[in-house]
């Protein structure tokens, strides 16, 4: 029964952290989208699923929610999926001015085939311009598409300023004369998307996941070090602690005692102390320590295993707490971000590839690392979600698709070309991504197997 809700506390805090840490990854791109005044119609807390609980937002018509399948989160930036068709712009036209149409009319109006038809229609669905009627099977494309609201300036209510009071607005589904010529009403619909947005706004976009996982961790361990501070031994010749039945303890030296005497050598700090305890450690013979406790001087014989050289008397030096300032912290901070940079730069140094797997935690890792710290308390658990938000968050910044890094370095081969990469390039390099990300995966999931199971 204790395994099984062990079993139960590592899942639950496996799920939670990393939940969590994604679901803020997401929210990063979220916010920023929005503050460009690009249309995200989704953010939600757990991976797609039908089974969900979520409300709608009237001011920036985003909908918020959870879902059942955690591990995760995901956010729905319009015109993340990149969409080229000379139809695009009759094809809005029409849907817009008519407020509902089918696939099969929208064909026979442009002399297409339905696939076509239903691919322009899902496409303009995507940049939120058109929406999908209602329909039962949400496996199978719906029968009709629908006109989106839009206010007298043809703002949609994932634009901001919208504003459905004014006289002129429409609802879904009503037919609309927008006014400008189809291309024209196009470019608008396009500049309030991804695919739309410039190059350093797309980089901006892609880059905000990343950087806010990062950022929180800085501020996690900025913080945890202000608030808890960092432990040192302090080089005084005072006994932080002595473990019970060692042969300090039952010679009688108790914590807090401060040794001025060991082994006939006088001492005033705990290098002193070390030094003085090489020795009689090494030879395994007995030696008397002098020392003070509330004001009394007193002297007591330890006693070793006679011969036997040991290097364990059963005494600690004092532990103090130093509590660094905010620019003592961060630079701290800033250094620890540096070194774990450095480390997961190497995964790509073919030479250092395995090393670096080798000290990598999988979902399992993870899950053990986050409960094991939830027991110890707010703290390591703090530190330790800490750690795993800045690992995600540079991770995702490599040059390997799908990771952002990676769509990143597409948009920068885009801009350098001047010219979107072949579809066919962009999905060989996705293909090579998800195959070196596969190997990581089974190579750290397999690591932490062998380690946590077969010990």
């Amino acid at each position: 029964m204790s395994e099984a809700l062990g079993v139960v506390w590592t899942v639950f805090w496996g799920v939670l952290v990393l939940s969590f840490l994604v679901f803020i990854h997401e929210a990063g791109h979220y916010l920023v989208s929005r503050l460009l005044n690009v249309r995200a119609t989704e953010l939600f807390l757990g991976f797609p699923c039908r089974f969900k609980l979520s409300f709608k937002s009237r001011k920036v018509g985003t909908e918020f929610g959870v879902t059942p399948v955690l591990l995760g989160g995901y956010t729905r930036i319009c015109g993340m999926e990149g969409m080229r068709d000379e139809l695009l712009a009759p094809a809005l036209d029409l849907v817009t001015k008519r407020g509902r149409i089918t696939a099969q009319e929208l064909a026979d109006e442009l002399g297409i085939d339905l696939d076509r038809a239903y691919g322009l229609l899902e496409g303009l669905c995507e940049w939120a311009s058109v929406q999908p009627g209602d329909h039962d099977d949400k496996a199978s494309y719906p029968d009709v598409y629908l006109s989106v609201a839009r206010d007298a300036n043809l703002l949609t209510e994932y634009d901001r300023g919208h504003d459905f009071t004014q006289a002129g607005s429409t609802a879904a589904g009503e037919p609309r004369e927008t006014g400008l010529p189809p291309e024209e009403f196009l470019a608008m619909e396009r500049g309030r998307t991804y695919e739309g947005a410039s190059f350093p706004k797309r980089l901006a976009m892609l880059a905000a996941g990343p950087v806010v996982n990062v950022v929180f961790a800085f501020l996690v361990v900025t913080a945890a070090l202000m608030i808890r501070g960092v432990d040192y031994v302090s080089n005084v010749n005072v006994l932080g602690s002595v473990e019970a039945g060692s042969p300090a303890a039952v010679a009688g030296l108790e914590a807090g005692d401060e040794l001025t005497v060991v082994d006939g050598t006088d001492v005033d700090s705990w290098e002193g102390i070390v030094e003085a305890l090489a020795a009689p450690l090494a030879e395994g013979r007995d030696f008397d320590v002098t020392f003070v406790r509330d004001g009394s001087e007193r002297t007591v014989t330890v006693d070793l295993p006679d011969g036997e050289p040991t290097d364990l008397v059963g005494v600690t030096a004092t532990v103090e707490t130093y509590h660094p300032d905010l620019v003592e912290a961060s630079s701290f901070t800033l250094d620890y971000v540096r070194q774990v940079a450095v480390a997961i730069s190497r995964l790509l140094q073919p030479q250092h590839t395995m090393e670096v797997l080798d000290q990598s935690s999988s979902v399992v890792g993870i899950a053990v690392m986050a409960s094991s710290a939830a027991s110890a308390g707010v703290y390591d658990l703090a530190v330790v979600v800490a750690a795993i938000s800045l690992s995600l968050g540079l991770m995702n910044l490599l040059p390997i698709p799908p990771f952002d890094g990676g769509k990143i370095l597409i948009e920068v081969v885009q801009a350098v070309i001047r010219r979107p990469l072949p579809p066919r390039a962009v999905a060989a390099l996705s293909y090579v991504g998800l195959a070196f990300v596969l190997f990581v995966f089974v190579v750290v999931l397999k690591n932490d197997v062998v380690r946590i199971f077969l010990g």
